[in-house]
């Protein structure tokens, strides 16, 4: 069993409207599965697997896809609770109602949370890249994880990655394309141009502006 990533950074105060929104909207947004499977059929109301994000940060980019992909359900898993609140403030002001968050570390609560076979796409959008070697095993994108994305995605699913640190985006590169039953969808075998689906956050943006590259992978099941 995996234990939860004790090298996850959790530190930021909470602004008013984001203790509101955790006050307020916790009940309809916000998962407390403790150890126990979800039923993600019972928690959306029908039977789409839904598209994981892993760290969505401050939300823009599950906000924009939820927003813009009604007929899909989305889930996320973030242990910064105000980038939490900021989301869960966010949907309730625009209506939407097709997201659903958990706070803890990915790994285990995909491990003790979610059923085999069950995501439809899982999104790894600007992880923590921890550049010194000394902290490599603090990165999220580890054998184990990777194992656990497979295991959870539906038969065809996806498995989405972005960096825009160049020895991240190597270390990913080698390390799903060594896990048996995944698919690399670069066309030549590395990486992929940028998913048009993949919402351009202000994080990349101002990345971009600074003269950084960006690097995109997807793996299909």
């Amino acid at each position: 069993m995996l234990s939860p990533n004790i090298y996850v950074r959790q530190r930021g105060r909470l602004t008013h409207s984001q203790a509101r929104a955790l006050d307020h909207y916790a009940a309809e947004y916000l998962l407390d599965p403790g150890d126990q499977k979800i039923d993600l059929s019972k928690t959306f109301g029908n039977d789409v697997p839904p598209v994981l994000e892993i760290g969505f940060g401050s939300g823009q980019a599950l906000l924009e896809m939820a927003s813009k992909n009604p007929e899909r359900n989305y889930l996320g898993i973030e242990v910064y609770l105000p980038g939490i609140g900021g989301l869960l403030h966010c949907c309730h002001e625009q209506g939407i109602h097709n997201v659903r968050v958990i706070r803890g570390d990915a790994g285990y609560v995909m491990e003790n949370n979610c059923v085999e076979e069950s995501i439809s796409q899982i999104n790894i959008f600007f992880p923590d890249p921890w550049p010194k070697r000394k902290h490599h095993k603090r990165r999220l994108v580890q054998n184990p994880v990777i194992e656990l994305i497979r295991e959870r995605l539906v038969p065809g699913g996806k498995v989405c990655l972005a960096t825009d640190w160049k020895e991240y985006a190597q270390w990913m590169l080698k390390l799903f394309s060594e896990t048996p039953g995944l698919t690399n969808l670069s066309l030549n075998g590395t990486y992929t141009q940028r998913l048009e689906s993949r919402p351009m956050t202000r994080f990349e943006a101002r990345g971009i502006r600074l003269g950084h590259e960006v690097w995109d992978l997807c793996f299909q099941k």
